[in-house]
């Protein structure tokens, strides 16, 4: 925390572009698992066997994306956040702040709800304290190191987290599998693990699926078809790698260009794991305690984890607390709140980002560079209370099954996003009336299908929901894939009978451009300025020695600034948006990128 200076925009937010590669891989893994990906992936695996880790073999490839594609354009760009690279592509401030409100309703409604939530049912199970108690003092630790570290504290607590949550999850593999008795009893007896009590519920409610060990499953039929995991899927985790704020922050930290991709490539290696540490385990949950697990009678269900709609999000949890002895019961409950928090803490930097630069500047022009430090740790206390509140919304949704509910929410709002970043980047013709058009076309397509579903209910199969089928029937990685095209149709329709944007706009900012080197000329210039004046005033009266010491800890003290000549500044610039890299260390990445493709492809093919 005291190494990085975290009293300017750069220090706090990217962490001074100072990060090598092997804490950002690591960041990059621990803000994608957090506890609402460990207990939610071992519960679908429970309920519904290894397909589920589609979603984390299919950032093998996107990850690539990120490191080679899009990274190289925000770099050149000098971005800090995505609303503001848009802003820079299209002008306007319509996308921009549209971009901004999204991401933080995302934020809340997926990640932190639904992180919070998966946290409190461990700590509910390890420790029987209330599941509100529970998330208030999970979020004051959180919040306090957020608040003052900034993202440099965040970064070095994750790749901490991530040695604990591997090493730990590694442990609570071997005694499962050691309780089963080997991985050929474990396929065996998966198969037979069912409740016992079922009273008059269909056999298909509690049996588990004939395909549970297949990750590609029927397109019609299948809980998870296999065009959705390999194409609608792949739109769904374009959005969340490559254009998602809480991700590309990470990346943006990194010394340089071939950091970024190492990082890059370590994240890749590291998503091969929830396989073994996440889906193997909730399977296991399910043979050992079926009649809490796999419970489909809804009294029972109630009775076993207090939703009746299924149990299957405590099978991880569980596991934990039945199988271990005590010493490694504390290990994993560390284990548990480290994914935990580390994913609440990159979310709470990349939120307060998000705000402070796009929304807090729209409204204070003038503010000065502390005020800007303020308003985004204040926004962060903010944010806290209104994801306490989603909790009972999430507590019920999905059958029951928390990462469903979480990627279910991200098909019906994100694919537009993808479509407007994809196109921004590799198709110059388009331009802010396209992209806005597409934005509120896709947004008004998936506000209908998350609004209905929210309204009849997911159902579960005991009591299958009312929606209509037109509406609701449609999987919901199909639909992901028919929004993506429907925004791509009307953003380039719409560009093509619009004015084109003058290239002199677009140098760097999209692939076809991104080696000129002449000025680009802004379409609009940005709305925060650093106020140089406001500290002639702060000068006048020295502060007392308490808000000294209060400031000092929130890391807003005030250091002599250092005046720079146009020449320094323009060097700096320069540095901040420069993607040359060593050519020993560009091959090798590149070597390691394509040996990483060759073990996705490996993967999904001896499981498929």
């Amino acid at each position: 925390m005291v190494r990085t200076n975290r009293s300017t925009v750069g220090g706090f937010f990217l962490a001074g572009r100072s990060m090598v590669w092997w804490p950002i891989g690591a960041s990059l893994f621990a803000s994608d698992i957090g506890s609402g990906h460990l207990v939610g992936v071992a519960g679908t695996g429970a309920a519904a066997g290894i397909a589920i880790v589609g979603f984390d073999w299919n950032a093998l490839v996107v990850v690539i994306f990120l490191g080679w594609l899009f990274v190289p354009i925000y770099i050149k760009a000098g971005v800090v956040t995505m609303p503001e690279y848009l802003k820079k592509r299209f002008g306007g401030q319509r996308i921009r702040i549209f971009l901004s409100v999204l991401s933080l309703f995302l934020y809340v409604f997926t990640k932190i709800s639904a992180d919070m939530f998966s946290g409190a049912i461990f700590i509910n199970l390890a420790l029987g304290l209330n599941i509100y108690l529970a998330v208030i003092a999970l979020l004051v630790i959180t919040a306090l190191y957020t608040v003052t570290g900034g993202l440099a504290a965040v970064i070095y607590t994750d790749t901490l987290q991530t040695v604990i949550m591997i090493i730990g999850s590694f442990i609570l593999m071997g005694f499962a599998f050691d309780e089963v008795g080997g991985y050929e009893q474990f396929q065996e007896r998966y198969m037979t693990a069912v409740p016992s009590v079922t009273t008059n519920i269909s056999a298909k409610c509690y049996e588990p699926r004939a395909d549970s060990f297949h990750i590609f499953r029927d397109p019609i039929t299948g809980d998870l078809p296999w065009p959705g995991l390999v194409f609608g899927l792949t739109i769904q985790a374009t959005w969340y790698f490559c254009t998602d704020q809480v991700i590309v922050q990470r990346c943006l930290a990194a010394k340089n260009l071939s950091h970024v991709k190492a990082g890059c490539i370590l994240c890749g290696y590291l998503k091969l794991l929830p396989m073994f540490i996440m889906v193997f385990p909730g399977m296991i949950s399910r043979i050992l305690y079926p009649d809490a697990v796999a419970c489909v009678d809804p009294t029972e269900c109630e009775n076993q984890c207090g939703a009746s709609v299924g149990c299957s999000n405590i099978a991880y949890p569980k596991l934990v607390v039945e199988l271990m002895p005590n010493g490694l019961r504390g290990l994993m409950l560390s284990v548990m709140l480290a994914s935990l928090i580390s994913s609440l803490t990159s979310i709470f930097n990349s939120a307060s980002t998000l705000f402070t630069m796009d929304i807090y500047t729209k409204i204070r022009h003038r503010a000065s560079e502390r005020e800007l430090m303020i308003a985004g740790r204040v926004f962060i206390l903010a944010l806290i209370g209104v994801s306490i509140a989603w909790i009972p919304v999430v507590q019920n949704a999905q059958s029951g099954q928390l990462f469903n509910y979480i990627q279910s929410i991200t098909s019906f709002l994100t694919p537009p996003v993808a479509a407007v970043f994809i196109l921004a980047i590799f198709c110059k013709r388009v331009n802010e009336a396209g992209a806005f058009y597409g934005l509120m076309t896709g947004l008004a397509v998936g506000l209908s299908r998350m609004i209905a579903e929210f309204v009849y209910g997911t159902g579960s199969c005991v009591s299958p929901s009312d929606c209509p089928t037109i509406i609701c029937g449609v999987h919901y990685l199909y639909f992901g894939m028919i929004l993506f095209t429907v925004s791509c149709v009307v953003i380039l329709g719409v560009s093509l009978v619009t004015e084109p944007i003058d290239d002199k706009h677009l140098y760097r900012l999209c692939w076809s451009l991104r080696n000129k080197t002449e000025e680009r000329v802004d379409l609009e210039m940005d709305d925060w300025v650093d106020n140089q004046d406001d500290k002639k005033m702060d000068e006048e009266e020295e502060p007392g020695l308490c808000k000294r010491a209060v400031m000092c800890f929130c890391g807003l003290e005030q250091k002599e600034r250092v005046q720079l000549s146009p020449e320094e500044e323009q060097e700096m610039k320069r540095k901040l948006t420069d993607t040359t890299e060593v050519p020993l260390w560009r091959n090798v990445v590149n070597a390691n990128a394509l040996l990483l493709l060759c073990v996705c492809v490996f993967c999904h093919g001896f499981y498929a």
